[in-house]
């Protein structure tokens, strides 16, 4: 799936999540909705009012060992996996009936938490797939074990998933995507900086701890690695950037399997079907110069490195399940050199991201039973159509629209499906074999489950109840092929929302979060999909052009932010969620103008509702991260910085500067023909 989310940046398998739900003292005692104590009064709001909200939080906060920031989502997530804990708890002490979601869950969390058997068995769950690899004679013998291995959630090189057709959106189909490196993206490869260098120096040193914990001597484990990163970065050249893979119509290649055949002769397509259980004539190949690349590097480069790749592939996917040694090794390269974590978080925060991620419907049943009400789904649905109304009248009244492409935008507006909280109809894992002390192989389990799923659908209707995140989940998305805005239970709560705060609190949080999904809707890719999913142009010519103009001041806004000194924020990377922050928070603003609050004048905690508003927005953000995620970030997140979240769509919003008094000199202040006006 396409998803356009909320926020980036994750732990394994969940991203931030949390949905501690309050007892009716907890939500009597709360009273005042934003740290006043936090904030910087000595910084201008219009110099930098993410400072001036959360000024003394970021000095006085340090992040813990265990993670890679701190702040809202983290918070969140710490209370979530409390919750979350409490329910694995509970149901991995019961005798529970076998093949129940409560036996499923709870035993998987218990054979997790059963490190004694797994320290016991070292890397033995994944000796008889080495031995598979060691007796590959040839490259095409190479092909054949890695196409087998996708039914056991091993498979590798040919990036493979199911998901809607862009052109055909009631119709899913197999795709096949670039693949096939380690580091987080192509850049990894080929920056030339200190830390870059120092990264790749790293990862080699990695990679030859996986052989050395494996059996190989340091010498030969230290070569392997070298070759393994010197075979990546030829990969790596046939990748595509990630601005480049922000093209919807680029990444859109769909050929006869008879036709692409002739492009990769040297792998057998046919076979690689079969062995996949794929029955199709058709396969959309999302980046066909990878393949290409792929299918003359297999006749070119040694066997010998071939397999030490496909080797050091399958005890780096397994080592966060197998003994102490891998986890370590693991840690010490993706947590600590990566993104600055100083030590691994507790054992079962691990176990209870990779249940989530592998039975997250199976587990979000029984959190959505105690952790979820009725009330919160209704409220949250008024919210998202006050919202969807005001979308309405602000495309009606464009000025730089033509009425052909509003009416077009009007009913792609209209179609949007809203999913609130859970899904209407949950998943089935009735295949999923869960005991409580194999722990490796019940994710093997999980994974062929997966993989049993996926096949299914291809060429078969798309099923659109289908969700893309857990119902735990703090954050939020828009799915183009789908047209939808999905907001999961997880992010139904304080400070996104909270049944008893004032207006200007709620829409400045989760008012601001819808109306960021809807704007994907809109944005740079969004707006290529029509009103039912299908990649289409839909624009009259001249009112693209105006679009992309409009959006090409955004991009050099973004581009002069700077971070850590030095590194720039990639505004083309981060259009589309720059654009969603940006129109997001002009149509939270309007809808909350029609409340009584919004219309308004009186005080509370000192600040007019219009102050308040923009507070709430701006402590939603309230994030300090490490110096290295946030170098990882700026190369592969499409969202900016917290700190340009924050003060990038409040420079182009005219109401904030009435709100703070903004004028001419203050750092913020953007003249008026310099701000972004799209949505």
């Amino acid at each position: 799936m396409n998803l356009k989310t909320l926020i980036w940046f994750a732990v394994p398998a969940v991203m931030l999540t949390s949905c501690k739900q309050h007892t009716s003292k907890d939500v009597a005692e709360r009273t005042v909705f934003f740290d006043k104590t936090g904030m910087d009064s000595t910084v201008k709001p219009g110099d930098n009012f993410f400072l001036y909200a959360n000024g003394k939080w970021i000095k006085n906060t340090k992040i813990p060992p265990s993670e890679i920031g701190w702040g809202s989502f983290y918070t969140l997530e710490d209370d979530n996996l409390k919750n979350l804990h409490s329910i694995l708890d509970d149901v991995s002490t019961k005798d529970n009936t076998a093949g129940s979601k409560d036996q499923k869950v709870g035993d998987l969390y218990k054979s997790g938490m059963d490190t004694a058997t797994i320290e016991k068995l070292g890397f033995e769950p994944v000796k008889l797939l080495l031995a598979k690899i060691n007796s590959v004679k040839d490259y095409k013998e190479l092909i054949r074990l890695v196409a087998d291995g996708y039914k056991d959630g091993d498979g590798d090189l040919l990036g493979f998933y199911v998901s809607p057709d862009d052109k055909i959106s009631t119709k899913n189909a197999a795709h096949f995507d670039q693949t096939g490196l380690n580091l987080p993206n192509r850049d990894y490869y080929f920056k030339t900086d200190a830390a870059s260098k120092k990264i790749r120096a790293e990862y080699v040193k990695y990679i030859a701890k996986l052989f050395t914990l494996a059996g190989t001597d340091t010498a030969t484990a230290a070569k392997k690695a070298a070759e393994i990163l010197k075979l990546e970065t030829s990969i790596a050249k046939s990748h595509l950037t990630p601005v480049e893979l922000r093209d919807p119509v680029k990444n859109y290649n769909k050929y006869a399997v008879a036709d692409f055949q002739k492009q990769v002769p040297d792998i057998n397509l046919d076979d690689v079907l079969k062995r996949m259980s794929i029955k199709t004539d058709t396969i959309l190949v999302g980046q066909p110069n990878y393949f290409k690349t792929l299918d003359d590097l297999l006749k070119t480069e040694p066997i010998t490195t071939w397999k030490d790749k496909a080797t050091f592939d399958v005890l780096n996917d397994a080592s966060r399940s197998l003994s102490k040694s891998f986890r370590e090794a693991h840690f010490n390269f993706f947590g600590k050199v990566l993104s600055g974590q100083k030590q691994q978080k507790e054992r079962w925060k691990i176990v209870t991201y990779t249940i989530d991620g592998g039975l997250g419907e199976l587990l979000g049943q029984i959190y959505v039973e105690k952790y979820f009400t009725p009330d919160a789904k209704k409220r949250m649905l008024d919210l998202v159509n006050n919202l969807q109304s005001v979308y309405k009248a602000r495309i009606e009244q464009l000025d730089w629209m033509s009425p052909g492409t509003k009416k077009r935008a009007l009913e792609k507006l209209a179609a949007f499906t809203k999913k609130i909280g859970y899904p209407d109809k949950w998943k089935k894992y009735d295949d999923v074999v869960v005991n409580k002390d194999t722990y490796y192989a019940n994710l093997v389990s999980v994974a062929q489950h997966n993989y049993k799923e996926s096949i299914k659908k291809v060429n078969k209707p798309v099923d659109k109840t289908e969700w893309g995140m857990t119902p735990p989940t703090v954050n939020a998305y828009y799915n183009p092929t789908f047209n939808e805005i999905v907001f999961p239970a997880g992010i139904l709560q304080f400070p996104f929302f909270d049944k008893n705060a004032d207006d200007a609190i709620n829409y400045g949080a989760i008012g601001a979060v819808i109306g960021h999904e809807m704007t994907h809707g809109f944005d740079d890719q969004g707006r290529q999909y029509d009103k039912d999913g299908n990649l289409k142009d839909w624009w009259i010519t001249d009112d693209a052009g105006k679009f992309k103009t409009r959006v090409g001041v955004m991009i050099g806004q973004y581009n002069k932010f700077t971070v850590l000194d030095t590194l720039h924020v990639n505004g083309s990377l981060t259009q589309g969620e720059n654009l969603a922050d940006i129109g997001g928070l002009a149509i939270a603003y309007q809808a909350f103008k029609n409340t009584p609050e919004g219309k308004s004048d009186k005080k509370i905690d000192g600040f007019t509702p219009d102050q308040r508003f923009f507070l709430s927005f701006a402590q939603v953000w309230r994030i300090k991260n490490s110096d290295e995620t946030m170098r990882m970030r700026i190369s592969v997140d499409p969202h900016s910085p917290e700190l340009y979240r924050v003060n990038g769509p409040l420079s182009n919003t005219p109401a904030f500067y009435k709100a703070f008094n903004i004028k001419p000199g203050d750092k913020m202040y953007l003249a008026e023909n310099d701000r972004v006006k799209v949505w």
